[in-house]
């Protein structure tokens, strides 16, 4: 094993002594959630409004949509903006916190589009 990734892999066991402070696990709760993951992709290219969200995620509800967007913006990795105008407008965006995640969505995006290529997948 390289020596660097040795160090590696005891200085993570060490920091993962306490299960909620692993920081794997942070990210794991962070995260998880059938559309966040999805929702920080789509945030990662522009602005959207909730409307936006909802054309791009067809198969999710109104209710999930706005539990994962509730959740991802208590985790500081959105930005809710509401204008005061009539009819309302929100909008939402990754703040420089959830713009830090973006390059391990490319990162998640490419070995999708590798994986897909290996097994035949639909894309």
């Amino acid at each position: 094993m390289d020596p660097s990734l040795y160090h590696k892999q005891c200085h993570m066991e060490e920091r993962c002594e306490k299960y909620e402070m692993c920081p794997m696990v942070i990210v794991h709760r962070i995260i998880s959630g059938k559309w966040k993951i999805l929702i920080l992709w789509y945030l990662s290219n522009k602005t959207l409004r909730f409307s936006d969200l909802k054309k791009k995620l067809p198969d999710v509800t109104q209710k999930m949509l706005t539990q994962q967007l509730r959740s991802l913006e208590e985790d500081n990795l959105i930005l809710r903006t509401v204008y005061p105008v009539v009819p309302p407008k929100v909008e939402y965006n990754l703040t420089d916190l959830g713009k830090k995640i973006v390059p391990v969505l490319e990162m998640m995006y490419n070995f999708g589009v590798d994986y897909s290529k290996a097994y035949n997948e639909n894309m």
